[in-house]
């Protein structure tokens, strides 16, 4: 693909995150939203004409039909990822898909199969990867920094009101796929792993506090065992009130940081290095804290991964996040969720 050439987008569901993809599409460079579908008319027509692209549908295979389409943001319901991703496959798109890629690992497989056979490139969304407190992080872990890792735990505490499970698919089973793990805390669990790989075990423990009426968890805590000796812990739950910001803990035999939303608080290291001291205000400008009630989430992390799967595109890379980086927290998340119906500690594959 020539650095000339415009990539067209195409969006399936209009809910609330669609607006995010729109907004980063639009800001993109070289990126123009061409049309979009949902099965409600009125809503993907209002969507289209808010957005200002020239094409709306009730269908996918009409939507991946257009000319100038290249790519698929698919953001529909998590449960609902696999079918519109197979059709856009199927017409030789390239894929954006919302956190999480599927609710089952099955579903994922099934849809990164296929892209890998078509030949098209996955990106799934973990925006928060790209703030810049993740970034220092994640960079002083690369830089050994931390030395043998001791700890490394999430919490994501939040607040979800019981209407925002009312009439719609949050909660179910099938859509959903989980609860506060599976929707509120993946990003959490894609950044734990992301900083400290995959655990080699888990055991967790599910419940319904609060939100009884829902299918799913509205709590969740594990603890972890990694490969390397270190041990962690992960607590999701959308029950208390009012909801704090999303905090990480790594911590090593030499130095340990906390990342609260995207702002690092404690940047705490044996040996100072020049640059230390600005860290702790890294990310502080992105601070949206979306724990309170219902998100009220920046677009600008969608920005930033839009723009790396155009330049993917343009660079014939792979995206940043590409499909199997984005299957590992589906997988931690599945592995707690077993553990918690079977009772025992649940191994991860190597």
């Amino acid at each position: 693909m020539s650095h000339t050439t415009e990539i067209g987008f195409g969006i399936v569901g209009t809910g609330l995150v669609a607006d995010y993809h729109a907004q980063a599409i639009r800001e993109t460079p070289g990126a123009r939203l061409i049309g979009a579908a949902d099965q409600i008319e009125d809503r993907v027509r209002r969507f289209t004409q808010k957005h200002g692209a020239g094409y709306w549908t009730t269908l996918v295979e009409d939507l991946v039909a257009q000319p100038g389409i290249d790519v698929v943001c698919i953001t529909t319901p998590s449960g609902a990822h696999l079918e519109p991703a197979l059709t856009a496959i199927r017409a030789g798109k390239h894929l954006v898909v919302e956190k999480p890629l599927e609710v089952t690992l099955e579903r994922v497989d099934t849809l990164l199969r296929a892209a890998k056979q078509a030949g098209v490139r996955v990106t799934a969304i973990f925006q928060n990867r790209f703030g810049p407190g993740a970034q220092n992080v994640k960079a002083a872990l690369e830089q050994g920094r931390f030395g043998r890792l001791v700890l490394a735990s999430v919490y994501v505490k939040w607040h979800r009101p019981r209407e925002y499970y009312r009439n719609n698919w949050h909660g179910s089973l099938t859509l959903d796929g989980g609860g506060a793990l599976m929707n509120q805390g993946i990003h959490a669990v894609d950044l734990l792993q992301w900083f400290a790989g995959m655990p080699a075990e888990v055991f967790g423990w599910t419940a319904r506090n609060v939100h009884t009426g829902i299918e799913v968890e509205d709590t969740a805590t594990s603890v972890l065992r990694f490969a390397g000796g270190a041990l962690g812990t992960i607590e999701a739950s959308t029950a208390p009130f009012p909801g704090w910001a999303r905090r990480l803990e790594i911590c090593g035999e030499h130095g340990s940081v906390v990342l609260e939303d995207d702002q690092v608080t404690r940047w705490d290291f044996r040996e100072q290095l020049p640059g230390d001291e600005v860290v702790t205000g890294a990310g502080a400008a992105e601070r949206t804290h979306p724990g309170a009630s219902s998100p009220q989430i920046s677009y600008k992390g969608h920005l930033l991964q839009i723009q790396d799967m155009v330049a993917a595109l343009r660079d014939d890379r792979a995206p940043a996040i590409d499909g199997r980086a984005g299957r590992n927290a589906v997988a931690l998340i599945r592995a707690i969720y077993e553990s918690a119906a079977v009772g025992a500690p649940v191994k991860l594959a190597s």
